[in-house]
């Protein structure tokens, strides 16, 4: 059997349970609560290991499979900042934000983090940030979710040669289909199925790696003989406070983690504080063996000089040093990353539209049909994009990431530490965050990288220090 039948077979064996799963949710689906957040507050929600691998597996998608690794391959040490960032967040979207969050979500009722945000506000105000912050996530997640469908498409024709319209196509079909099904209960549970093949195939993959350029004491040994010094260097070729700059860059991408709808909605989703505790421990240990696989990955390719672009290092790896079988359940698990992440954000911007612009629907049916089909339109609009304006995946979803978690993050973190801020001052602190973020991102240079990262936040954060100040 060549290396291409076993694959195809592979991933078609996955897209049938990954189906049939969506199948199976659909049966508990009966309202816009069911299928945007797992029927939570009506006797459902998520347990501790749903929501936990759900939530790692939607953070870690693509963009750390692919462009983590790519990064580290290309920038060396310097790309190690994202890391502490990155479980940064995840400590403080579970047990900083999580316990409010949880609590008011099954005490109110809320279905999406929108609702969490203007709860107890003016009707006018909440009306306004609700279409502002529904027009935001829109935006943000047709970057982000074009990101996962380019990297479905790189891997397919990557290994069976497609096209890539066909590749892109193909994985779209497939997700869209599973979650119209089963919305918030098919992606939770095909994430956590997913966040276990992601596991395996960044332990498997790293040690080939690491075996095959003779062990970690000779990838160290290889690496100081032949590279620059500035591969080693938490700074990079940048010195001095240049250098610290890039540094700060990097590691506040995880302040990120704060605004994310896709993610801070498995928080919500969860059972009870006793499950969300343990959830929170299933996140960060699966996140370290994650990290720590792929660094070591990078390191032994870069020993290598394996002749690869920085983001097909993990295909041209298994390629190269796993038999056809395992090599069948790498791609499967590319694929599980982008999947895992693109039915989290359909969901989260499919809700933004039919849930969070405000509209008034005569029954719980026609709510569910609305959100459905806004999700096959926010489909279709970043296929659209992934094809017509390409991108590098490591870029866009920084983007987008940093850009939502600058307009969501301060108002979310400081709702959960208890301030009560007036309508008018969260949503001058929601875009000033927000375009702080995006206007930074186009411009070159440290200064408006770091300001990109934290200077977005420190403005959000002044601003509603001052309307919490005034509030009568």
């Amino acid at each position: 059997m060549s290396s291409t039948t076993t694959v195809l077979i592979t991933l078609i064996a996955y897209k049938i349970i990954l189906l049939a799963i969506g199948f199976w949710a659909s049966k508990r689906v009966k309202t816009e609560t069911d299928f945007f957040l797992a029927g939570q507050g009506d006797g459902g929600g998520l347990g501790a290991w749903t929501a936990g691998l759900s939530y790692a597996a939607s953070t870690s998608s693509a963009w750390v499979l692919l462009g983590f690794t790519g990064a580290v391959f290309t920038q060396g040490m310097i790309a190690l900042w994202l890391v502490p960032g990155i479980f940064g967040g995840y400590l403080m979207t579970w047990l900083v934000m999580g316990p409010k969050l949880n609590a008011q979500t099954i005490a109110k009722g809320h279905i999406t983090i929108v609702d969490f945000i203007t709860a107890d506000m003016d009707p006018l105000w909440k009306r306004r940030i609700g279409i502002m912050c529904a027009l935001m996530i829109l935006f943000c997640f047709v970057f982000y979710i074009s990101s996962q469908f380019q990297a479905a498409g790189n891997a397919l024709t990557e290994v069976f040669g497609l096209s890539l319209v066909k590749s892109i196509v193909l994985g779209a079909v497939v997700i869209v289909a599973y979650c119209l099904l089963g919305g918030f209960w098919a992606a939770s549970i095909t994430d956590a199925f997913q966040a276990a093949v992601m596991v395996l195939a960044c332990v498997i993959v790293p040690m080939a790696a690491v075996s095959a350029a003779g062990g970690v004491g000779s990838i160290i040994d290889t690496l100081h003989a032949n590279e620059a010094q500035s591969f080693f260097s938490f700074t990079g070729e940048a010195v001095g406070m240049a250098g610290v700059g890039a540094a700060m860059g990097l590691f506040g991408t995880g302040l990120g983690a704060l605004g994310q709808p896709q993610l801070l909605n498995r928080i919500m989703a969860v059972k009870s504080g006793a499950e969300r505790r343990k959830g929170a421990a299933i996140t960060i240990g699966w996140g370290v063996v994650i990290y720590t696989g792929l660094v070591f990955l990078a390191f032994a390719g870069r020993a290598m000089q394996l002749d690869t672009g920085g983001e097909s290092l993990f295909f041209a790896a298994a390629q190269a040093y796993l038999p056809a079988v395992i090599a069948g359940i790498v791609v499967a698990a590319v694929l599980s990353a982008v999947m895992s992440t693109v039915d989290s954000l359909l969901l989260a911007a499919a809700s933004a539209i039919s849930h969070d612009m405000g509209v008034n629907y005569n029954t719980p049916q026609q709510a569910l049909f609305f959100g459905r089909l806004a999700m096959v339109g926010v489909a279709v609009l970043a296929v659209l994009m992934t094809l017509f304006l390409p991108k590098d995946i490591f870029s866009r979803v920084l983007f987008s990431w940093v850009a939502l978690g600058a307009a969501f993050g301060p108002v979310i973190l400081t709702k959960c530490l208890g301030w009560r801020v007036s309508g008018v001052y969260v949503f001058a602190a929601i875009l000033a965050g927000f375009f702080a973020a995006v206007i930074c991102a186009n411009m070159s240079g440290t200064t408006f990288d770091v300001i990109e990262k934290w200077g977005s936040w420190t403005l959000g954060l002044v601003i509603l220090s001052l309307g919490r100040a005034r509030l009568t």
